[in-house]
């Protein structure tokens, strides 16, 4: 196996970490980053998304070396140290996540999607999220908790 020199951003803080080229950015990040939020899953369920460079990738499905020189986000990047996003706060109010392991994925990917379309509707949000897969909450609480948020970044947007 041939070890790879890499250099990645990860949630702000620059890394230059040696890899074997068949490591995956998830391994990567989890082993050498610390970076427990990001889960390990099955390959196409999304508890692993992270940002790459500000787009959204299933971190299991990159190999680490292909994010050589990359910005990596992942849940934890998205609000300051100690802190909580407004979107993970908009989860825990409106009982978004049960058992947690679909949720850094799903914040991740609905912040992304919502960044973009700040005006989406319910459905749109829903196949937006179609690639994060959650086994416990039904899609109901967590798609009132988007909206939720949405609704308080255009009240946000209207008022400045």
């Amino acid at each position: 196996m041939s070890e790879h020199r890499i250099s990645l951003i990860v949630n702000g803080r620059e890394r230059e970490l040696w890899v074997d080229a068949q490591q995956s950015l998830l391994e990567v990040l989890r082993t050498e980053g610390g970076a427990t939020e990001v889960k390990l899953g099955c390959g196409v369920c999304g508890t692993c998304a992270v940002l790459l460079d500000g787009e959204p990738v299933n971190a299991c499905l990159v190999f680490a070396v292909q994010a050589d020189g990359a910005s990596i986000t992942t849940v934890r990047g998205l609000a300051p140290e100690g802190e909580l996003h407004p979107l993970q706060k908009a989860f825990l109010e409106h009982a978004g996540s049960q058992c947690g392991f679909c949720t850094p994925g799903m914040i991740l990917t609905a912040h992304w999607y919502l960044e973009r379309h700040p005006e989406a509707g319910r459905e749109e949000i829903r196949a937006a999220l179609a690639g994060n897969l959650c086994r416990c909450t039904g899609y109901t609480k967590i798609l009132d908790a988007v909206e939720a948020y949405r609704d308080a970044c255009q009240e946000a947007h209207i008022g400045s």
